[in-house]
């Protein structure tokens, strides 16, 4: 055996010691899953907007009316057509002709970045009970957002709910197994 293909060899045993890595390539961390990604982007956006005011605000001071202040202000990057109550199409999920009604954030869209920021803030050192995300003035002014947005798109918010027979058939068989137990 030549020597060159010796080294090979070796190199190839002690990097089977190490998954997915060679010799001169260290392990290659997983890249991040969407929600992370976003997350991510998320965080550091709010955190740039804290930066943005004046006076910086930092992240020990900021309390839910930052973060109210923060949502109103990615409304003007919104997409979302919301009439307004003067508008002749207030109400029509599908207006014929187009209004000067101001485009929105969509409710989901803000629910879903207060629900990634919640849990940044916590990872980040934050104490779920000090967290601006998670306070009632942030829920009331979602549910305020998505009333509005229902009313003036004419499509409701509803609940998906859950299928009945699945949850009898539930009750059914756990009612029976606790029945044979107690016999």
């Amino acid at each position: 055996m030549s020597i060159s293909m010796q080294n090979d060899t070796v190199q190839a045993s002690s990097s089977s010691s190490r998954p997915g890595a060679t010799a001169d390539q260290p392990t290659a961390v997983a890249p991040l899953s969407r929600y992370e990604s976003q997350k991510k982007r998320d965080w550091n956006t709010f955190g740039q907007y804290l930066r943005n005011q004046t006076p910086p605000v930092s992240l020990s001071q900021c309390n839910f009316n930052h973060v109210l202040e923060f949502l109103r202000y990615l409304d003007q990057f919104g997409k979302t057509k919301v009439h307004l109550h003067g508008c002749i199409f207030f109400g029509q999920p599908d207006p014929p002709a187009p209004c000067t009604c101001p485009l929105r954030q969509a409710w989901g869209s803000l629910d879903a970045l207060i629900g990634r920021l919640r849990a940044a803030y916590e990872e980040h050192g934050g104490s779920p009970e000090n967290n601006p995300f998670g306070t009632g003035a942030i829920r009331v002014y979602l549910r305020e957002v998505k009333e509005s947005q229902s009313k003036a798109r004419g499509i409701p918010y509803t609940k998906k709910k859950k299928k009945r027979s699945q949850l009898k058939g539930t009750q059914n068989n756990s009612s029976k197994s606790f029945k044979q137990l107690a016999s």
